[in-house]
């Protein structure tokens, strides 16, 4: 019994890999909505294997180093190619800007090695988590699909330039865990309260349309805990 529960954690990061493996084949069957759907199911996994170690009490280096791997396929990989897909269709006769998606795979590998050995970075985030910019990419996809929205080819290429910069700039950025005790009415706890409500009423509102928003207003807030810490 303790063999399997030593490797739920394991489990759950390996169904995030199989995630970013699934939105990759569905991105060579032109199926880009299902392609954004597996990065979004892999980001939920994300969050639950960390989860279950902790609560589980069974974090290995093994598990930080397969998170790792499973992460630059789901939130590198996968959403650089979506990014290339969107590019390309956008782009007629044009043989070197959809390369510029590249950016992203290559910069979040980047951001992944350096989260590894980075200690500052225990309870908070220096740069944007791999995951926020991957769903970014991903309701990108969605919304292209489902409003048959067409987004301009300077859009996509300035998008895929700022998420890369954003990646690995030594940008503070709060984490969603809520202090408990005695500083639950902090200002940071406070800010990160109203950020999960914004949240909520977005996604009520607009759907997976409010994905880009509440990335963006994460940046923001984040900004604005920096400056009154």
């Amino acid at each position: 019994m303790s063999v399997i529960k030593r490797n739920i954690p394991n489990l759950i990061t390996l169904g995030n890999l199989v995630c970013g493996l699934l939105s990759i084949v569905m991105i060579f069957e032109s199926e880009i909505l299902l392609a954004g759907v597996f990065i979004f199911t892999g980001s939920f996994l994300d969050f639950f294997d960390g989860l279950s170690a902790r609560l589980l009490k069974v974090s290995s280096k093994i598990g930080k180093q397969l998170d790792s791997f499973a992460d630059m396929v789901t939130f590198g990989v996968a959403p650089g190619i979506i990014m290339y897909k969107l590019i390309l269709e956008d782009c007629n006769n044009c043989e070197v800007l959809p390369y510029i998606a590249f950016l992203i795979p290559i910069f979040s590998a980047i951001r992944l090695s350096k989260f590894n050995i980075d200690t500052r970075q225990s309870s908070s985030f220096i740069g944007l988590p791999t995951p926020a910019a991957a769903i970014f990419i991903a309701s990108l996809a969605v919304i292209n699909q489902s409003y048959t929205t067409k987004f301009s080819l300077e859009l996509l290429i300035g998008i895929s330039v700022v998420l890369s910069f954003l990646l690995v700039a030594e940008i503070p950025l709060f984490s969603l865990k809520i202090t408990s005790g005695k500083d639950l009415k902090s200002k940071e706890n406070k800010i990160k309260i109203l950020f999960l409500i914004s949240c909520v009423i977005l996604l009520f509102i607009i759907h997976f349309a409010a994905i880009p928003f509440i990335v963006i207003l994460y940046i923001f807030l984040s900004t604005l805990n920096n400056l009154i810490k």
